[in-house]
Protein backbone atom coordinates (compact mmCIF):
# COMPACT_ATOMS: atom_id res chain seq x y z
CA UNK A 1 0.00 0.00 0.00
CA UNK A 2 3.04 2.47 0.62
CA UNK A 3 4.41 1.39 -1.99
CA UNK A 4 1.65 2.21 -4.31
CA UNK A 5 1.54 5.77 -3.21
CA UNK A 6 5.43 6.17 -3.65
CA UNK A 7 4.54 5.35 -7.33
CA UNK A 8 1.65 7.98 -7.33
CA UNK A 9 3.68 10.38 -6.19
CA UNK A 10 6.75 9.92 -8.27
CA UNK A 11 4.00 10.38 -11.20
CA UNK A 12 2.39 13.00 -10.33
CA UNK A 13 5.89 14.82 -9.97
CA UNK A 14 6.91 13.46 -12.85
CA UNK A 15 3.91 14.68 -14.93
CA UNK A 16 4.10 18.17 -12.85
CA UNK A 17 7.70 18.51 -14.25
CA UNK A 18 6.75 18.09 -18.13
CA UNK A 19 3.69 20.56 -17.44
CA UNK A 20 6.03 23.07 -16.18
CA UNK A 21 8.89 22.64 -18.73
CA UNK A 22 5.95 22.15 -21.86
CA UNK A 23 5.06 26.21 -20.33
CA UNK A 24 8.64 27.04 -20.90
CA UNK A 25 9.29 26.23 -23.88
CA UNK A 26 5.58 27.85 -24.96
CA UNK A 27 6.79 30.78 -23.55
CA UNK A 28 10.11 30.57 -24.75
CA UNK A 29 8.80 30.19 -28.43
CA UNK A 30 5.92 32.66 -27.79
CA UNK A 31 8.67 34.74 -27.40
CA UNK A 32 10.52 34.46 -30.56
CA UNK A 33 7.34 34.24 -32.41
CA UNK A 34 7.07 37.95 -31.10
CA UNK A 35 10.68 39.02 -31.99
CA UNK A 36 10.31 37.63 -35.67
CA UNK A 37 6.89 39.53 -36.19
CA UNK A 38 8.37 42.51 -34.73
CA UNK A 39 11.61 42.52 -37.47
CA UNK A 40 9.04 41.97 -39.83
CA UNK A 41 6.57 44.92 -38.90
CA UNK A 42 10.45 46.91 -38.81
CA UNK A 43 11.30 45.83 -42.27
CA UNK A 44 7.82 45.86 -43.97
CA UNK A 45 7.51 49.75 -42.87
CA UNK A 46 11.19 50.61 -43.97
CA UNK A 47 10.95 48.68 -47.21
CA UNK A 48 7.62 50.70 -47.72
CA UNK A 49 9.39 54.08 -47.14
CA UNK A 50 12.18 53.62 -48.94
CA UNK A 51 9.51 52.34 -52.00
CA UNK A 52 7.38 55.39 -51.35
CA UNK A 53 10.83 57.78 -51.42
CA UNK A 54 11.96 56.01 -55.02
CA UNK A 55 8.59 56.70 -56.50
CA UNK A 56 7.95 59.97 -54.60
CA UNK A 57 11.28 61.85 -55.97
CA UNK A 58 10.45 62.44 -59.17
CA UNK A 59 7.17 64.44 -58.32
CA UNK A 60 8.98 65.92 -55.93
CA UNK A 61 11.79 67.57 -58.24
CA UNK A 62 9.16 68.46 -60.53
CA UNK A 63 7.38 70.29 -58.01
CA UNK A 64 10.56 72.10 -56.97
CA UNK A 65 11.56 73.24 -60.59
CA UNK A 66 8.52 74.39 -61.59
CA UNK A 67 7.28 76.59 -58.55
CA UNK A 68 10.69 77.52 -57.18
CA UNK A 69 13.01 77.66 -60.65
CA UNK A 70 10.52 77.98 -63.32
CA UNK A 71 11.40 82.15 -63.61
CA UNK A 72 15.38 81.16 -63.65
CA UNK A 73 17.14 82.85 -66.14
CA UNK A 74 20.38 81.07 -67.24
CA UNK A 75 23.68 83.54 -69.40
CA UNK A 76 23.71 81.96 -72.83
CA UNK A 77 27.60 82.08 -72.48
CA UNK A 78 27.89 80.23 -75.44
CA UNK A 79 26.78 81.92 -77.88
CA UNK A 80 29.18 85.10 -76.39
CA UNK A 81 31.82 81.84 -76.71
CA UNK A 82 31.02 81.31 -80.06
CA UNK A 83 32.14 84.46 -81.60
CA UNK A 84 35.39 84.28 -79.79
CA UNK A 85 36.33 81.07 -80.82
CA UNK A 86 34.99 81.96 -84.40
CA UNK A 87 37.40 84.82 -84.57
CA UNK A 88 40.71 83.03 -82.87
CA UNK A 89 40.70 86.06 -80.46
CA UNK A 90 41.93 83.37 -77.51
CA UNK A 91 42.16 80.16 -77.00
CA UNK A 92 39.54 78.87 -74.79
CA UNK A 93 40.55 76.25 -72.13
CA UNK A 94 37.53 75.54 -70.10
CA UNK A 95 37.46 71.77 -69.63
CA UNK A 96 39.80 69.40 -69.90
CA UNK A 97 41.44 68.19 -73.18
CA UNK A 98 40.18 71.43 -74.71
CA UNK A 99 41.06 73.98 -77.29
CA UNK A 100 38.10 76.31 -78.97
CA UNK A 101 40.65 78.32 -80.67
CA UNK A 102 40.62 76.80 -83.92
CA UNK A 103 37.24 75.14 -84.16
CA UNK A 104 35.40 77.28 -86.42
CA UNK A 105 38.40 77.64 -89.22
CA UNK A 106 36.73 75.56 -91.90
CA UNK A 107 33.37 77.87 -91.44
CA UNK A 108 34.51 81.12 -91.15
CA UNK A 109 34.71 81.31 -95.16
CA UNK A 110 30.99 81.14 -94.78
CA UNK A 111 30.33 84.05 -92.89
CA UNK A 112 28.54 86.49 -94.81
CA UNK A 113 29.49 90.49 -94.81
CA UNK A 114 27.09 91.02 -97.39
CA UNK A 115 23.04 89.58 -97.69
CA UNK A 116 22.77 86.27 -99.75
CA UNK A 117 25.93 87.00 -101.91
CA UNK A 118 26.98 84.80 -104.85
CA UNK A 119 23.45 82.36 -104.82
CA UNK A 120 20.24 82.84 -105.95
CA UNK A 121 17.29 83.11 -103.48
CA UNK A 122 14.04 81.09 -105.47
CA UNK A 123 10.52 82.13 -104.66
CA UNK A 124 8.44 79.88 -102.47
CA UNK A 125 6.36 78.85 -105.43
CA UNK A 126 9.40 78.02 -107.90
CA UNK A 127 10.65 75.43 -104.33
CA UNK A 128 7.63 73.99 -103.85
CA UNK A 129 7.43 72.95 -107.72
CA UNK A 130 10.76 71.90 -107.85
CA UNK A 131 9.61 69.79 -104.72
CA UNK A 132 6.67 67.99 -106.57
CA UNK A 133 8.79 67.21 -109.80
CA UNK A 134 11.68 65.39 -107.40
CA UNK A 135 9.09 63.69 -105.85
CA UNK A 136 9.79 65.25 -102.59
CA UNK A 137 7.35 65.27 -99.75
CA UNK A 138 7.74 64.59 -96.25
CA UNK A 139 4.90 61.29 -95.97
CA UNK A 140 6.98 59.89 -98.79
CA UNK A 141 10.04 60.59 -96.55
CA UNK A 142 8.53 59.39 -93.39
CA UNK A 143 7.74 56.17 -95.25
CA UNK A 144 11.01 55.02 -97.66
CA UNK A 145 13.36 57.07 -94.44
CA UNK A 146 15.52 58.15 -97.26
CA UNK A 147 15.87 61.79 -98.07
CA UNK A 148 17.70 63.03 -101.41
CA UNK A 149 20.39 65.84 -100.76
CA UNK A 150 20.29 66.66 -104.49
CA UNK A 151 17.46 68.83 -103.03
CA UNK A 152 19.67 71.20 -100.86
CA UNK A 153 18.82 75.00 -100.78
CA UNK A 154 21.10 77.93 -99.92
CA UNK A 155 18.11 80.29 -99.30
CA UNK A 156 15.04 80.65 -97.39
CA UNK A 157 12.20 81.90 -99.52
CA UNK A 158 11.19 85.70 -98.64
CA UNK A 159 7.08 84.45 -98.66
CA UNK A 160 7.12 82.49 -95.87
CA UNK A 161 5.52 85.00 -94.18
CA UNK A 162 2.85 85.56 -96.39
CA UNK A 163 2.10 81.71 -96.00
CA UNK A 164 -1.23 81.86 -94.02
CA UNK A 165 -1.95 78.45 -94.12
CA UNK A 166 0.42 77.25 -91.08
CA UNK A 167 0.44 73.66 -91.42
CA UNK A 168 1.68 74.09 -95.18
CA UNK A 169 4.40 77.21 -93.88
CA UNK A 170 6.16 74.55 -91.41
CA UNK A 171 5.84 71.36 -94.06
CA UNK A 172 7.92 73.77 -96.07
CA UNK A 173 10.47 74.71 -93.38
CA UNK A 174 10.65 71.54 -92.59
CA UNK A 175 11.18 70.16 -96.57
CA UNK A 176 13.78 72.87 -96.58
CA UNK A 177 16.18 72.38 -93.42
CA UNK A 178 15.88 68.13 -93.16
CA UNK A 179 18.43 67.30 -96.65
CA UNK A 180 20.79 69.84 -94.72
CA UNK A 181 20.46 68.51 -91.36
CA UNK A 182 20.69 65.04 -92.45
CA UNK A 183 23.95 65.72 -94.75
CA UNK A 184 25.83 67.21 -91.94
CA UNK A 185 24.80 63.98 -89.78
CA UNK A 186 26.07 61.71 -92.09
CA UNK A 187 29.37 63.58 -92.66
CA UNK A 188 29.60 63.07 -88.67
CA UNK A 189 28.49 59.40 -88.89
CA UNK A 190 31.09 58.54 -91.93
CA UNK A 191 33.70 60.70 -89.55
CA UNK A 192 32.53 58.50 -86.42
CA UNK A 193 32.88 55.53 -88.15
CA UNK A 194 36.73 55.77 -89.65
CA UNK A 195 37.17 56.75 -86.28
CA UNK A 196 36.40 53.90 -84.74
CA UNK A 197 38.45 51.85 -87.71
CA UNK A 198 41.47 54.01 -86.87
CA UNK A 199 41.42 53.16 -83.00
CA UNK A 200 40.88 49.05 -83.91
CA UNK A 201 44.07 48.87 -85.58
CA UNK A 202 47.04 48.03 -84.39
CA UNK A 203 49.38 50.90 -86.04
CA UNK A 204 48.04 54.17 -88.10
CA UNK A 205 49.47 55.23 -91.42
CA UNK A 206 50.62 58.78 -91.76
CA UNK A 207 47.05 59.97 -93.64
CA UNK A 208 45.41 58.62 -90.15
CA UNK A 209 47.35 60.72 -87.86
CA UNK A 210 47.17 63.47 -90.40
CA UNK A 211 43.22 62.79 -90.42
CA UNK A 212 42.91 63.05 -86.59
CA UNK A 213 45.03 66.15 -86.08
CA UNK A 214 42.43 67.61 -88.51
CA UNK A 215 39.50 66.12 -85.99
CA UNK A 216 41.55 67.24 -83.07
CA UNK A 217 41.23 70.90 -84.46
CA UNK A 218 37.81 70.94 -85.35
CA UNK A 219 36.37 69.50 -82.64
CA UNK A 220 38.42 71.58 -79.88
CA UNK A 221 40.07 68.58 -78.17
CA UNK A 222 43.67 69.39 -76.83
CA UNK A 223 46.44 66.61 -76.05
CA UNK A 224 45.41 64.25 -78.77
CA UNK A 225 42.69 62.94 -76.26
CA UNK A 226 41.13 60.32 -78.31
CA UNK A 227 38.21 59.58 -75.50
CA UNK A 228 37.25 63.45 -75.52
CA UNK A 229 36.86 63.16 -79.73
CA UNK A 230 34.60 60.04 -80.09
CA UNK A 231 32.41 61.74 -77.81
CA UNK A 232 32.28 65.03 -79.25
CA UNK A 233 32.23 63.33 -82.41
CA UNK A 234 28.52 62.33 -83.09
CA UNK A 235 25.34 63.50 -84.44
CA UNK A 236 22.76 65.89 -83.35
CA UNK A 237 19.12 64.03 -83.25
CA UNK A 238 17.18 65.21 -86.55
CA UNK A 239 14.54 66.43 -84.84
CA UNK A 240 16.04 68.59 -82.32
CA UNK A 241 17.89 70.02 -84.78
CA UNK A 242 14.55 70.78 -86.38
CA UNK A 243 12.62 71.52 -83.14
CA UNK A 244 15.64 74.29 -82.62
CA UNK A 245 15.54 75.84 -85.78
CA UNK A 246 11.68 76.31 -85.81
CA UNK A 247 11.95 78.12 -82.71
CA UNK A 248 14.64 80.56 -83.04
CA UNK A 249 13.38 81.47 -86.67
CA UNK A 250 9.86 81.36 -86.24
CA UNK A 251 9.71 78.62 -88.77
CA UNK A 252 11.30 80.28 -91.61
CA UNK A 253 10.13 83.79 -90.82
CA UNK A 254 12.82 85.57 -88.87
CA UNK A 255 14.45 88.36 -90.15
CA UNK A 256 17.63 86.95 -89.35
CA UNK A 257 17.03 83.73 -91.05
CA UNK A 258 15.90 85.45 -94.35
CA UNK A 259 18.58 88.05 -94.11
CA UNK A 260 21.26 86.15 -92.90
CA UNK A 261 20.27 82.45 -93.44
CA UNK A 262 21.14 82.24 -89.26
CA UNK A 263 18.73 79.26 -88.41
CA UNK A 264 20.30 79.02 -85.05
CA UNK A 265 20.73 82.13 -83.56
CA UNK A 266 24.39 82.32 -82.62
CA UNK A 267 25.38 85.35 -81.36
CA UNK A 268 28.81 87.74 -82.75
CA UNK A 269 30.69 90.87 -81.98
CA UNK A 270 32.34 91.46 -84.89
CA UNK A 271 30.39 92.85 -88.43
CA UNK A 272 29.18 89.74 -90.01
CA UNK A 273 25.82 89.66 -88.19
CA UNK A 274 22.51 91.22 -87.67
CA UNK A 275 21.53 93.31 -85.16
CA UNK A 276 18.19 92.55 -83.28
CA UNK A 277 15.95 94.90 -83.12
CA UNK A 278 15.02 94.70 -79.62
CA UNK A 279 18.27 94.72 -78.36
CA UNK A 280 19.69 97.23 -75.45
CA UNK A 281 21.38 100.10 -76.99
CA UNK A 282 24.69 99.41 -75.19
CA UNK A 283 24.67 95.67 -76.27
CA UNK A 284 27.00 95.26 -79.40
CA UNK A 285 26.20 91.24 -80.37
CA UNK A 286 24.53 90.36 -83.08
CA UNK A 287 23.43 87.40 -84.94
CA UNK A 288 25.69 85.81 -86.58
CA UNK A 289 25.00 85.84 -90.56
CA UNK A 290 26.06 82.49 -93.01
CA UNK A 291 26.36 83.19 -96.93
CA UNK A 292 24.19 79.54 -97.32
CA UNK A 293 22.12 77.62 -94.69
CA UNK A 294 24.29 73.97 -94.79
CA UNK A 295 27.06 76.75 -93.02
CA UNK A 296 24.44 77.95 -90.42
CA UNK A 297 23.83 74.15 -89.85
CA UNK A 298 27.56 73.14 -89.34
CA UNK A 299 28.35 76.15 -86.96
CA UNK A 300 25.48 74.71 -84.82
CA UNK A 301 26.60 71.03 -84.68
CA UNK A 302 30.21 72.64 -83.99
CA UNK A 303 28.69 74.55 -81.21
CA UNK A 304 26.90 71.88 -79.50
CA UNK A 305 29.85 69.30 -80.10
CA UNK A 306 32.66 71.61 -78.44
CA UNK A 307 31.40 74.01 -76.09
CA UNK A 308 31.38 73.11 -72.25
CA UNK A 309 28.03 74.67 -71.61
CA UNK A 310 26.80 71.08 -73.50
CA UNK A 311 28.80 69.03 -71.53
CA UNK A 312 25.98 66.91 -69.68
CA UNK A 313 24.03 66.93 -73.53
CA UNK A 314 27.21 65.35 -74.85
CA UNK A 315 27.30 62.96 -71.97
CA UNK A 316 24.01 62.07 -71.55
CA UNK A 317 24.11 61.33 -75.76
CA UNK A 318 27.46 58.80 -75.20
CA UNK A 319 25.56 56.98 -72.17
CA UNK A 320 22.55 56.40 -75.11
CA UNK A 321 24.89 55.28 -78.02
CA UNK A 322 26.26 52.67 -75.51
CA UNK A 323 23.28 51.34 -74.13
CA UNK A 324 21.05 51.93 -77.00
CA UNK A 325 22.75 52.71 -80.19
CA UNK A 326 19.98 55.47 -80.76
CA UNK A 327 19.41 58.70 -79.83
CA UNK A 328 16.31 59.56 -77.74
CA UNK A 329 15.74 63.59 -78.68
CA UNK A 330 13.32 64.24 -75.64
CA UNK A 331 15.74 63.13 -73.37
CA UNK A 332 18.43 64.60 -74.99
CA UNK A 333 16.68 68.15 -75.15
CA UNK A 334 16.52 68.42 -71.33
CA UNK A 335 20.36 68.84 -70.99
CA UNK A 336 19.95 72.35 -73.55
CA UNK A 337 18.37 74.72 -71.05
CA UNK A 338 22.28 76.91 -71.73
CA UNK A 339 21.35 77.60 -74.91
CA UNK A 340 18.56 80.03 -74.87
CA UNK A 341 18.29 82.66 -71.37
CA UNK A 342 15.03 80.85 -70.61
CA UNK A 343 16.65 78.06 -69.72
CA UNK A 344 14.09 75.19 -68.63
CA UNK A 345 11.00 76.82 -70.59
CA UNK A 346 13.30 76.96 -73.86
CA UNK A 347 13.51 72.94 -73.31
CA UNK A 348 9.60 72.49 -72.64
CA UNK A 349 9.06 74.39 -75.72
CA UNK A 350 11.59 72.56 -78.00
CA UNK A 351 9.69 69.26 -76.70
CA UNK A 352 6.30 70.44 -77.28
CA UNK A 353 7.61 71.34 -80.73
CA UNK A 354 9.08 67.72 -81.25
CA UNK A 355 5.96 66.02 -79.93
CA UNK A 356 3.33 68.42 -81.80
CA UNK A 357 5.38 67.76 -85.05
CA UNK A 358 6.06 64.32 -84.76
CA UNK A 359 9.43 65.09 -86.06
CA UNK A 360 11.23 61.95 -84.12
CA UNK A 361 9.72 60.29 -86.92
CA UNK A 362 13.03 62.18 -89.01
CA UNK A 363 15.25 60.89 -86.58
CA UNK A 364 16.53 57.41 -88.51
CA UNK A 365 15.66 58.85 -92.07
CA UNK A 366 18.99 58.62 -94.09
CA UNK A 367 20.78 60.34 -97.54
CA UNK A 368 19.59 58.43 -100.83
CA UNK A 369 22.45 57.08 -101.51
CA UNK A 370 23.58 57.43 -105.32
CA UNK A 371 26.05 55.02 -105.38
CA UNK A 372 26.84 51.04 -103.66
CA UNK A 373 30.12 52.00 -102.22
CA UNK A 374 27.79 54.95 -100.81
CA UNK A 375 24.85 52.97 -99.42
CA UNK A 376 27.63 50.29 -97.59
CA UNK A 377 29.23 53.53 -96.38
CA UNK A 378 25.69 54.55 -94.61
Amino acid sequence: MVKKIGNDAIFKKSVTAKVIKSKKVSKIFNKDNKKQYKNFYKFSLISFIIIFSFFSLPNITKYFDENYFKNKTVINVSKKNFEIALNNKNAIIEEKSTNLEDVFDDIDIFLSDEQNTNTSRLSASTIEQLFKDTNYNLKTVKKTKLVNIGNNLDHLPIEMKNIENIKKRKNLFIQIVLPLIIEENTKIKLDRKKLFVILNKNSNSKSDVEWLKKKFKQYGVAKNDLSTLKIRMDEIPVSLAIAQAAKETGWGTSRFAQKGNALFGQWTWSGNGIKPAAADTNSKHKVASFKVLKASVKAYQRNINTHSSYRKFRKERAIQRDNHGKLNSLELVKYLDKYAETGIEYTKILSKIIKQNSLTDFDDVKILPTSKKIKNLI
